[in-house]
């Protein structure tokens, strides 16, 4: 029987394999000439992939016919410390013969005794590049060796090669290998890529190499070029890398390309911030916004994308699509977008109402924007420590940690301020330069308080060589969110490991903005931030003289909750009382002011 992607196929084509699959191929033979060239056939006629796998008697126990890019794998059973004792052969329509990232995850994961890619092409002869799995440091990992011509592979002593391996998988523990090692990749600055860096280890991905070319037009096919992506499918061999992050956005058809060339996984830099998003966030709201990011990343790149939608990790067994199956993906995505977006106006209206209450309450909003890793949700710990109200004090404090985007989840506590006024303190998510603009929309419901806020602390990394560059990505965001022109207190923060040079050179530049310098992390000049804060608030409570007459108490239990209390005396015509209170409050004694 033949599996896979048989939608439309003749008959004649399909009982073509069927005939094929009464071949016999040689026990010590990898394959034979009679079986390439049906599969070269049927390939040439379908443009698709075709597999066959062999058992270790060399019959074939199964044909399948793939897309473009991909085939289905037949159910093999897996042993503890030996190989498969199957060998799949498939073709590769485009004429390379590199094993893409899926025939190297099939191999390991299987644990095939090979896997072998034949490039069709029909301007040269076919080439070959045959796979193995080998040991390394106790871990399996992939050894590919070609490209061949068809008689070195007949040639090839592959009894030989599956008994030495098992040798080793028997002498050997063998532990499975989940690291994901990277090698980055950028265009432009070494500081974008420094970030990248920052970036991968967020999401725990070890970097092994870094590569920055200076190209001034971008390759459409290939993002940098085919020379430069041999050059590092090569190194990414020597290194064994199984990641590529490249440092800008890439198209769908350019992560397919470059996956074929290089023989890996490939992401670009805004799948690594969705993913550093989606592995943080902890509320309801802020994985809703996360996974609505990553359905509007996707939508677009469907038809392009290569592994990163792949059903199964396990490389050629998996399904191709076809195009009714990316249709009906595309109309999933779509709902999925649909559904979201209404949960996120329902949380939108939430926040209208929370929002609306504070205004009430006269709840002055300090909304703490900045860089990612800037010392936000340190300060805001900070500050609640030394400036919280006692109903507040006892809630968990925000995660803080030294990386990027450690903390997603948008929290506000109420301080009290110097004046004996409340304001409300909201923790933001940190910006970033080239943020993706999905996920700035996405968040667009969080983001809302930055706009509503009275006041905004611009926490800066004084340390950070790149600190001016931070600052205008966040004031790049600012203007997106329509809050450029609110009044802003530049916070400068890690005094304590900044060079005077930094920070006189930002003060210099931002003459025109309050600054203030502090070290949250040990709580130098917060009270000082506190008074600056202060001042810079709207006063919008009125002040005045009340005395309330014993019979009326209730009107003092009143003021004690809807305003501030300055001072409250007893004497013989009732209880004395100096107060700041908002227009409702003032209205509501108005009988009993003093003038």
């Amino acid at each position: 029987m033949i599996y896979g992607n048989i939608d439309g196929v003749k008959n004649s084509i399909l009982n073509k394999l069927e005939e094929a699959c009464e071949i016999k191929v040689p026990k010590d033979c990898i394959l034979s000439q009679e079986l390439v060239d049906i599969l070269a056939q049927v390939t040439k006629e379908l443009d698709r992939e075709v597999s066959a796998s062999i058992d270790r008697k060399g019959n074939i126990i199964s044909m399948a016919i793939g897309d473009s890019s991909k085939v289905e794998l037949p159910i093999i059973d897996i042993r503890e410390g030996r190989l498969s004792a199957v060998k799949i052969v498939h073709t590769h329509p485009n004429g390379n013969s590199r094993l893409s990232v899926l025939d190297m995850s099939a191999l390991i994961k299987l644990k095939l005794d090979c896997i072998v890619a034949i490039g069709i092409s029909d301007k040269e002869d076919f080439k070959f590049n045959i796979g193995f799995c080998g040991i390394k440091n106790s871990i399996l990992v992939e050894e590919e060796i070609g490209p061949l011509k068809i008689t070195e592979v007949v040639k090839y002593d592959i009894v030989d090669k599956v008994r030495y391996i098992e040798r080793l998988m028997k002498t050997n523990v063998i532990v499975e290998d989940d690291g994901e090692r990277a090698i980055l990749v950028g265009i432009g600055s070494k500081e974008d890529l420094a970030e990248l860096v920052e970036l991968a280890r967020a999401c725990n991905v070890e970097t092994i190499d870094t590569t920055l070319q200076n190209r001034h037009k971008i390759d459409p096919a290939l993002y940098i070029g085919r020379g430069k992506a041999e050059e590092i499918a090569s190194v990414r061999q020597e290194l064994r890398a199984n990641l590529v992050i490249f440092d800008d956005e890439l198209s769908g058809s350019q992560v397919r390309n470059l996956e074929e060339v290089l023989g890996c996984k490939v992401i670009d830099r805004t799948t690594l911030i969705l993913e550093i998003f989606a592995r943080r966030a902890r509320t309801r709201e802020a994985k809703i916004q996360v996974e609505l990011a990553q359905l509007k990343y996707r939508l677009p790149r469907l038809a392009g994308l290569g592994t990163m939608l792949s059903r199964t990790g396990a490389g050629i067994g998996t399904r191709g699509p076809g195009e009714k199956k990316l249709e009906i993906d595309k109309r999933r995505i779509r709902e999925g977008i649909f559904d979201l977006n209404k949960e996120l106006a329902k949380i939108r209206t939430t926040r209208n109402i929370q929002r609306e209450k504070r205004s009430r309450d006269s709840v002055s909003k300090v909304s703490l924007v900045g860089y990612t890793n800037s010392g936000k949700s340190t300060l805001r710990n900070a500050l609640c420590d030394i400036a919280a109200l006692k109903s507040v004090a006892q809630k968990d404090k925000v995660f803080e940690a030294d990386m990027l985007f450690a903390t997603l989840d948008v929290t506000t506590r109420a301080l009290l301020l110097s004046d004996n006024r409340v304001a409300a303190v909201t923790d933001t998510v940190g910006f970033i330069r080239k943020l993706p603009h999905d996920l700035v929309e996405a968040f667009k419901s969080t983001l809302e308080e930055v706009a509503y806020s009275d006041l905004l602390l611009h926490v800066v990394d004084a340390s950070s060589d790149t600190a001016e560059l931070q600052i205008e990505a966040v004031d790049e965001v600012l203007k997106e969110l329509n809050a450029a022109d609110k009044p802003t207190i530049l916070v400068l923060n890690k005094i304590d490991a900044a060079s005077q040079v930094n920070i006189v050179k930002i003060k210099e530049k931002y003459k025109d903005l309050k600054t203030i310098e502090i070290s949250a992390k040990y709580g130098t000049n917060l009270d000082e931030l506190l008074k600056e804060a202060c001042n810079s608030l709207p006063y919008t409570l009125k002040k005045f003289s009340v005395l309330i007459p014993y019979s009326d108490q209730a009107m003092v239990a009143y003021l004690h909750r809807g305003s501030k209390v300055d001072i409250e005396k007893y004497n013989e015509e009732g209880t004395f009382m100096s107060v700041q209170g908002d227009d409702e409050v003032y209205n509501k004694c108005k009988k009993y002011i003093l003038v």
